[in-house]
């Protein structure tokens, strides 16, 4: 899908109708396309669009002939399931999206993390004494009996047939459709394993040198670790799936359940999904707005930094317009409702973040690719390897010789190391980033983030603080700074307002103890007014002390200047006096410019993208050492900005910790969200710094770098054993050099492969510790 058409698609023709289907039962990229072709196939589909990571199928589609079981058929007709659904009209592209089946989804998705579980702990139990068994090397003088032998078929085969069940059911439904992925290798390779084990102990009559009593080599424990190697992959996975989820289920849980509606001058509590345009509601201090609308009564200061980006609170009065899901903070507001349900802001950005993660093309894995044309290739070499060897020697002696060779073939072409080179790099790569404050969501994030050209930095709460505090105190004579401080904060002290307690805080923060107030006085959105110490004190907006008939003219120009670095002055007045003024703002992360240097030293071009106001967002730019920036962006342009660069061919990163950020973090190569910030720009995010802030993004884009580079040496070390493992296993040169390879020897090829890929990928649990001592291991 284009990602620049997930905000702002053509419409639809008045015959084009959308329909979705929950689907269940994706693996890979390989079950995508089979998915696809099944659907297009169905009379009346336009265009089928399946996405592995949402395990959704949009098909747009003729709605003459549109038949929802005819698309659930196709699908089950390719080897997978279509999850129960309301049977709902199908809905036009301009209609509000169905409501999702999240339910069954959520039901499913957690009956299959507790089966891999299961699954798991089965598997675990019993491969363990396998490999003991396996590994004794005659230390273990029972474990080469004939009893040891037997203990590992009964051992390791109800892992291969129990829980590896559901591998070697994937890879048969692969090769009916002519199609080999993951499963195929895994399955492959277990049962080559396996299958040759049981010929080996039940028929070793078949192999040469029995007769002096010498048995042959057995690969029980080889099957039962792939199994359950992959099944904790896939375990791993599964938690990783249910993560995505959240960022949309988050965003939609900023919305109230319960609102209070206001008929005939009673309020009545009512559920939200029954407001409609024109009704009235209460919004008391401390609860959210329950949908966009317009204030009709009140005063109050509503906190919409999730939607916005501003890091301080809007005023709100009579006519302003409101949205919902924003906080409402000190007073109390008669709202009357103008948009609801998927017509709202909320629902339109929790759309973005939906349109955006089903827009990705799923990622194929190298695995994934190579397995089409690797798995038939080793099969058709195992086949040629037993019919020359028969041809050659057509006797039992000679079968047995073949059968060998093919056997070596097999279980030196078996997929451990090709298993292990990404998972077992991206296990440690992830477990370090988790020691160094960086949460990645996988391999694939991994390595995109290693491809990175373009970072889009969000201002409020990444490269800023997100939180106001005093900075300036300006007193004119005779008045001094620290009583023009301790008077304000005791008259602000009254006060609900952010600006009012990031006053408060900053008087504290300096050692200044406030009085007591009296005959104080607020007025939203202009300032406050009372006395303290027998002072009057009147602080706020220059238009608040006008009103009083006191000229703020002389620290105008003062004001501007500071205005312009993003600072919030406040007037104050004593006693009916121009006495000084203060400042709040939200200060620059004192670690940005540095991570800003790190960034653009290793190549990267660094842009930010803000919702304040210009003037500030240079302010901002400059003390921390960007020289692009974009401003005033709603959600809506922050993602169609990222878009424009993807189309142009740019790797793009987005750098956030805000609902806002939200669609444009989905719709990035890599999303980045701050672990500080909101929990929806998180789960959307396919990366979350933990701790450190933007400090720790230079080292998070480095360690996907180095995870990359050892996957890239993981996979070339795996293929060279093969390349190299298999002419020898199959006797290739054996007629001029006498080189052979029994079964036994290729396993320990193979093992060898498995330990250099493991010892390759630990290495990386040194990554960052050449710069920092201690810290970084911690």
């Amino acid at each position: 899908m284009n990602h620049a058409a997930t905000l702002a698609a053509p419409p639809a023709s008045p015959v084009t109708q959308t329909v979705e289907l929950e689907l269940a039962g994706m693996t890979c990229a390989s079950c995508v396309a089979r998915v696809q072709r099944a659907l297009e196939s169905v009379p009346g589909v336009a265009a089928a669009d399946v996405n592995l990571v949402t395990q959704r199928a949009t098909v747009r589609l003729d709605s003459a002939s549109a038949d929802r079981s005819q698309l659930a058929a196709a699908v089950e007709r390719a080897g997978y399931s279509v999850l129960d659904a309301p049977a709902a009209p199908l809905q036009s592209t301009a209609a509000a999206a169905p409501q999702r089946p999240v339910s069954a989804r959520e039901e499913l998705e957690s009956r299959e993390r507790a089966e891999l579980l299961r699954a798991l702990a089965l598997a675990s139990a019993l491969t363990a004494p396998v490999l003991a068994l396996a590994m004794s090397h005659g230390a273990w003088a029972w474990a080469e009996s004939e009893a040891g032998r037997w203990a590992q078929l009964a051992l390791s085969t109800p892992v291969v047939f129990g829980p590896g069940a559901r591998f070697l059911s994937a890879a048969w439904r692969a090769a009916r459709h002519r199609a080999a992925d993951m499963n195929t290798l895994v399955s492959v390779g277990a049962l080559a394993a396996w299958g040759y084990s049981v010929v080996a102990l039940t028929l070793p009559g078949l192999f040469p040198h029995s007769e002096h009593g010498v048995l042959p080599h057995l690969y029980f424990e080889a099957a039962a670790t792939i199994v359950t190697f992959v099944l904790l992959g896939k375990l791993l996975e599964a938690r990783a799936r249910r993560q995505l989820g959240d960022a949309v289920r988050g965003l939609h849980q900023l919305t109230p359940a319960v609102a209070r509606r206001r008929v005939q001058g009673q309020d009545l509590d009512v559920p939200v999904g029954e407001l409609a345009p024109g009704d009235e509601v209460l919004v008391r201090p401390g609860e959210r707005v329950p949908s966009d609308g317009v204030v009709l009564s009140g005063a109050s200061a509503v906190d919409e930094s999730l939607l916005s980006g501003e890091s301080l609170p809007v005023d709100k009065s009579a006519g302003d317009s409101v949205t919902g899901g924003t906080l409402n903070q000190s007073g109390a507001l008669l709202v009357r409702i103008v948009r609801t349900g998927a017509d709202t802001a909320l629902a339109r950005i929790a759309a973005a973040v939906e349109a955006a993660q089903g827009s990705r093309a799923p990622i194929a894995r190298l695995a994934d690719r190579v397995s089409a044309i690797f798995v038939p290739v080793v099969l058709a070499i195992a086949a040629l390897t037993t019919l020359i060897g028969y041809a050659l020697q057509p006797d039992a002696e000679g079968f047995a010789a073949a059968l060998e060779r093919a056997v070596a073939v097999l279980v030196i072409a078996c997929p451990c190391a090709l298993g292990l080179a990404t998972p077992a790099a991206v296990a440690v790569g992830a477990g370090r980033a988790a020691q160094l404050g960086v949460l990645f969501k996988g391999g694939a994030v991994l390595e995109s983030a290693a491809h990175l050209d373009t970072v889009f930095l969000d201002k409020t709460g990444t490269l800023t603080l997100g939180k106001p505090e005093l900075v300036d105190v300006i007193a004119l004579a005779p008045t001094d700074e620290q009583r023009l401080l301790r008077l304000t904060a005791a008259v602000e002290r009254s006060s609900e307002h952010p600006v009012a307690r990031a006053i408060v805080e900053g008087a504290l923060a300096r050692g200044v103890r406030t009085g007591e107030v009296e005959q104080f006085a607020s007025a939203a959105g202009r300032g406050v007014q009372g006395a303290s110490e027998g002072v009057q004190v009147r602080a706020g907006a220059a238009a608040w002390l006008a009103e009083a008939g006191i000229d703020a003219s002389p620290l105008a120009q003062r004001a501007q200047e500071l205005a312009a670095l993003g600072r919030t002055p406040v007037f104050v007045a004593l006693d009916g006096v121009l006495a000084g003024m203060l400042t709040v703002a939200d200060r620059v992360d004192p670690r940005a410019q540095r991570a800003v240097a790190e960034l653009r030293a290793s190549g990267l071009r660094v842009v930010m993208l803000t919702g304040d106001r210009r003037g500030t967002a240079e302010s901002v730019a400059a003390s921390v050492g960007i020289d692009e920036l974009e401003a005033e962006l709603l959600p809506e342009d922050k993602a169609r900005i990222v878009a424009a660069e993807r189309a142009r061919g740019r790797r793009t990163a987005m750098v956030g910790d805000g609902v806002n950020d939200a669609p444009a973090l989905a719709l990035a190569d890599v999303g980045i969200a701050l672990g500080d910030g909101a929990h929806v720009a998180a789960a959307a995010a396919d990366v979350t710094l933990l701790r450190g802030g933007i400090d720790a993004l230079p080292k998070a884009l480095g360690l996907a770098r180095a995870t990359l580079a050892t996957i890239r040496r993981n996979l070339a070390w795996a293929f060279a054993y093969n390349v190299l493992g298999i002419p020898v296993a199959a006797g290739v040169f054996s007629h001029w050099t006498g080189w052979s390879l029994s079964p036994m020897l290729a396993s320990a090829a193979m093992s060898l492969s498995s330990v250099s890929v493991l010892a390759s990928s630990l290495a990386l649990r040194r990554f960052g510790r050449q710069s920092s001592t201690g810290s970084s291991a911690a």
